[in-house]
């Protein structure tokens, strides 16, 4: 097996993040595919200086993706940082490559001023549940509630 490294994201890498997050959205009940949708996602990440996305890199394969958004939190005063699309090719999983996407990703929210990381897990996917638990994430009350906006 290749070496794995970890580097910011470049609009270059789109492709091979498409990729992971069709594997990703595959297993989140909430969420389909869509591959147009995804690119202009992916790409207005990567315009913002208040966004980041963590690649996780096997030779020339792309085999893991994280993204975050810090947004204002009232709670803490300060930055929280939101993290997304924490996704690890099957077949690269338990390598400790999400646990390392996940302490890089902290480290750019924590020098950003974030003092606080939250994210949302499909909540019938143990296996991402376990991996947080093991990694120090704790369960919260708060249960995550969505509507489309109709610009109304």
């Amino acid at each position: 097996m290749a070496e794995i490294f970890y580097r910011e994201a470049t609009s270059a890498d789109i492709p091979g993040m498409i990729m992971l997050l069709r594997e990703l959205f595959a297993i989140e009940k909430d969420f389909i595919f869509d591959q147009h949708l995804q690119q202009l996602g992916l790409q207005q990440l990567l315009l913002s200086d208040s966004t980041i996305i963590f690649i996780a890199q096997a030779g020339e394969e792309i085999i893991g993706m994280v993204t975050g958004q810090l947004l204002v939190s009232t709670a803490e005063g300060s930055y929280s940082l939101v993290i997304e699309d924490l996704i690890i090719k099957k077949n690269f999983r338990a390598n400790g490559a999400g646990t390392k996407l996940l302490k890089k990703i902290g480290s750019w929210g924590g020098a950003k001023g974030a003092l606080r990381m939250q994210l949302l897990a499909d909540c019938t996917n143990t296996r991402a549940l376990e991996f947080y638990q093991k990694n120090n994430w704790q369960r919260t009350q708060l249960i995550c509630l969505r509507k489309y906006n109709s610009g109304a």
